[in-house]
């Protein structure tokens, strides 16, 4: 049976009718409150977002914000629903408060050098025999990607990531980068090491897609073909577990002998085959926190010690040409974001296709865009947000009527 919340006092509306913008963690707090009201019982975020009326992907975040501090508890998975622990009440609002006055972004100055022409990295990539020496360097520039395009460091406690990724590969130190998909997870991890083999996570991921498979060659015989963990193993060289939590926590579990002090696993589809990892193998994973499914299990997260946020660089985008406009409009959901008044903002990856389509097809088609791939529920705000940065209303992408050949 759907449990229906005990609604809090009405949220704060303009004179629209829509909800006014929240300050810092006040959702946090309404979301508390109804959680707290209506103790014992499992609520999901899409039930608590329509008695808050408020993006059900903005509530989403809150109740994970809240299940990560203790203040709340996963009631279920499947639905995914949250329900009130001991400490709720103390994080609940107890009436609602007008959001305080913005202050004015203060403007980034430009770098003397833009990005393109900045100078290359000083530190080769580490090589497949573990890259000690390569490790010891310090980046000063944009880096190559095996794909031919770079990718432009940024700070990781006062180094360049791609730095700090090369030593902590070093030092055996396993890293989970996690954050929304299009910030840059698979670019730094390309950067750092090019060299590495990729496994791309999904629901439908087996073990055989890591430790490989038997499969019928052209004279009718059955071989074992080792799989991507394999190959990397032997050879010493990284393995990117990309979109980790979305694989069965059963399945990747094959992952973690090759990982501890053991460095060893053993492959029972193919005789009980023992495979030891050459130095410098090193396994990194990525994680989208917000995407369906994505569960990150306590056995994951502590095989890797470092954990690393990763977040969209929106000066970047602006050295890199992006329409200003577009790159404001990505700041102004980014924060409405971190308020929770809205679930999705675009990244750097939706901002570089911004400036791809609006090259193409006009600067009204890539803004027209950019409501179109929003979330539905989150498509109004976006939208809003859009029309106050380029002065005018734009609607998503669509086929207009059929052209008629003039006579």
């Amino acid at each position: 049976m759907t449990a229906t919340p005990t609604p809090p006092a009405p949220a704060p509306t303009s004179p629209a009718g829509t909800p006014k913008r929240l300050g810092s963690g006040e959702l946090r707090a309404m979301v508390a409150k109804i959680l707290a009201d209506n103790a014992g019982t499992g609520l999901t975020p899409r039930t608590i977002a329509h008695t808050l009326n408020r993006s059900s992907g903005a509530v989403g975040n809150a109740c994970k914000a809240l299940a990560d501090r203790g203040e709340a508890e996963v009631a279920s998975r499947f639905p995914l629903a949250y329900r009130a622990t001991a400490t709720t009440a103390s994080a609940a609002a107890p009436t609602i408060t007008p959001a305080p006055p913005r202050t004015p972004r203060p403007k980034t100055p430009k770098p003397t050098t833009s990005a393109p022409t900045a100078a290359r990295a000083t530190t080769p990539a580490p090589s497949g025999a573990g890259g000690s020496a390569a490790g010891a360097g310090v980046v000063t520039g944009p880096v190559k990607r095996p794909n031919g395009m770079d990718y432009h460091p940024r700070l990781l406690s006062g180094i360049p990531d791609v730095t700090a990724l090369r030593r902590l590969r070093d030092a055996g130190v396993a890293a989970l980068l996690y954050g929304p998909p299009g910030t840059g997870k698979t670019s730094v991890v390309e950067a750092a090491f090019p060299d590495c083999i990729t496994v791309q996570g999904d629901g439908d991921t087996v073990v055989a897609d890591f430790v490989g498979d038997y499969t019928k060659t052209p004279d009718g015989e059955f071989v074992f073909v080792h799989g991507p963990l394999v190959r990397a193993m032997r050879d010493g060289v990284p393995l990117f577990v990309d979109d980790a939590t979305l694989i069965p926590p059963t399945v990747l579990a094959v992952v973690y002998p090759a990982m501890d002090g053991r460095r060893q696993i053993v492959i029972k589809a193919n005789g009980g085959e023992v495979v030891d990892a050459a130095p410098g193998f090193y396994v990194v994973a990525g994680h989208n926190p917000g995407v369906h499914g994505a569960v990150l299990t306590d056995a994951l997260s502590s095989r890797f010690s470092v954990q690393v946020r990763v977040s969209s660089d929106y000066d970047l985008a602006d050295q890199l040409g992006v329409d200003r406009k577009a790159v404001r409009v990505a700041r102004n959901l980014a924060t409405r974001q971190e308020r929770g008044e809205v679930g999705w903002a675009p990244q750097l990856r939706e901002l570089l296709a911004f400036k791809k389509i609006a090259s193409v097809l006009g600067t009204d088609a890539a803004a027209g865009n950019l409501v179109g791939i929003a979330p539905e529920e989150d498509r109004a705000i976006v939208a809003a947000v859009v029309r106050d940065a380029f002065g005018r209303t734009v609607a998503p992408l669509a086929l207009g009527a059929r052209i008629t050949p003039k006579p």
